[in-house]
């Protein structure tokens, strides 16, 4: 089964600059959960929150800290995860464009 989670907008405190750490800004997450479903389903409002939630709490400096961890956090969550595509992107950090960091995570043995 696949998990398509696209455009979930919110705000958080991410990045490096000193604007950055003092006022939210728009964030935008896309994902693609691939996993076995054998009786289990994966809750995608429970992975929405969880993701809105560990972004705002944890005011990550780095996207790619951000990446990881959540992808890390997902996968302890919601164990029946296979693969995880997960992309940020930061829609109003430039003023002409849209900048978004992604990864690929694959939890099979």
């Amino acid at each position: 089964m696949t998990i398509h989670i696209e455009d979930l907008k919110f705000q958080s405190i991410i990045g490096i600059l000193d604007f950055e750490r003092t006022k939210p800004q728009d964030v935008i997450i896309n994902l693609t959960i691939e996993y076995n479903y054998k009786n289990e389903f994966i809750n995608y409002a429970e992975v929405s929150a969880l993701i809105k939630f560990t972004m705002i709490e944890k005011k990550f400096l780095l996207l790619e800290d951000a990446l990881i961890d959540l992808a890390s956090i997902l996968k302890k969550e919601f164990f029946t995860i296979e693969k995880l595509y997960l992309k940020i992107t930061k829609p109003s950090i430039m003023p002409n464009c849209k900048v978004s960091l992604s990864d690929n995570f694959s939890f099979l043995s």
